[in-house]
């Protein structure tokens, strides 16, 4: 039971608690909860209940929390629930909740590296149709291990940070000259993002059977991508300026454990990974019931599902340090776009709008190949929780700005 009136249902309730930075007024920023439509002020309670670890809320990130371990941070998590269920603490508790409207939300984690995987087999197999329709739709080695690509950490984001179009180089006209300015093909990727604690020594990896203890909350992400740039650049070594623009993240981190109840099983593997990928129980190799939606400029175009992707979380994190990369805290990974067998379900517009050979009405009456300056995406998600709850995954938003003249 709980003190709290919030209905079962709220968007951001009990099931969720995610963590999050924020500021008010003049004062600096510390570490949150938010609950409904508030966000309780962690740093002031803890220090009014000489919490032990009242120093780690008062930081402009959630590094020192997340580097309290695995087991700390369960408790953490478990001593937050109890100010809510605990009635002795009510009156405190009342006094620290601010509304959300009335504060700023910051990058809630220091990233430290940043990873992007491609897990999603629909995903892989349309870009492969739309950019090499004379090949294979998926590489050779793409069921055997999760690809991935190093990206930038420092131009990851936080949501509602407006993105500037960038510029680059793009194919050749007849002439073999490329021309160089604003992308004309700007795109977004609807992803997962995975918060990493517990840092690794060189030359060790984490085995999947061990990745819980690294998996310290959940963000959406927006991959910014433009298309025209990445398509000139990425052969022979993959993405570049196509993609280190900018980064989103969703402001709010969904602990872990909130999502115990949308644990499900992956769709198959097929052929069997090797050894270091499989785990040591069912338990270890996981997917995720997790619903998602992109809007643009308030329209509905897609309903991603995560529980389709190939590869599980633990795997790519496993992938990511089997060669003896070490973990930071502060690391984050992501999933690459999230996308289904049916347009419905593409995570991007390359996919949704075949390369804008299909153009998406929206309802305003206009149509989107990719985006224009101006444009708002916004992406949403929530899992399943105990009892019919729902644990809300946040949102991601960015409006696009006008690319700037060098």
């Amino acid at each position: 039971m709980t003190w709290l009136e919030l209905p079962h249902d709220a968007a951001y309730g009990l099931a969720t608690l995610p963590y999050g930075v924020f500021s008010a007024d003049d004062a600096p920023s510390q570490v949150g909860v938010r609950v409904g439509d508030q966000v309780l002020d962690l740093s002031e309670v803890a220090q009014a209940l000489d919490h032990e670890h009242a120093d780690v809320f008062a930081q402009p990130s959630l590094n020192a929390l997340m580097e309290l371990g695995a087991q700390r941070c369960r408790e953490v998590r478990a001593w937050v629930r109890e100010l809510f269920d605990d009635d002795t603490y009510r009156d405190l508790v009342g006094a620290h909740l601010r509304p959300v409207a009335g504060v700023r939300l910051h990058l809630p984690v220091e990233v430290a590296d940043y990873v992007d995987f491609y897990a999603s087999e629909s995903h892989a197999s349309n870009v492969g149709k739309i950019f090499r329709p004379d090949s294979p739709g998926l590489p050779p080695n793409w069921k055997h291990l999760p690809i991935g690509y190093h990206g930038r950490a420092g131009t990851v984001v936080v949501s509602g940070s407006d993105i500037v179009r960038p510029n680059g180089q793009r194919r050749p006209d007849a002439d073999g000259v490329p021309p160089f300015g604003p992308s004309t093909t700007l795109d977004i990727e609807c992803e997962v993002g995975f918060v990493v604690s517990g840092p690794t020594a060189t030359g060790t990896s984490v085995r999947v059977s061990d990745a819980r203890d690294h998996l310290f909350g959940v963000v959406l992400l927006n991959d910014w991508s433009a298309r025209d740039i990445q398509a000139w650049e990425y052969v022979p070594l993959g993405p570049f300026l196509g993609k280190s623009f900018a980064t989103s993240i969703s402001a709010w981190v969904v602990p872990f454990e909130a999502l115990a109840y949308a644990e499900v099983p992956l769709p198959g593997q097929d052929p069997p990974v090797l050894p270091y990928l499989q785990g040591q129980t069912d338990r270890d190799v996981f997917g995720l019931d997790l619903h998602l939606e992109v809007r643009l400029n308030g329209s509905l175009v897609s309903a991603p599902e995560f529980r389709d992707m190939y590869w599980s979380p633990a795997q790519m994190l496993t992938h990511l340090t089997v060669n003896g990369a070490t973990l930071r805290t502060g690391d984050l990974f992501a999933s690459g776009t999230v996308s289904g067998s049916s347009p419905e379900t593409f995570g991007s517009l390359l996919e949704r709008t075949w390369n804008g050979t299909a153009p998406l009405a929206l309802a305003d009456g206009t149509t989107r190949g990719f985006l224009e300056d101006g444009d708002v995406v916004t992406l949403t998600g929530w899992a399943p929780g105990r009892d019919g709850a729902q644990v809300t995954l946040g949102k991601v938003t960015g409006t696009v700005l006008p690319a700037r003249r060098l």
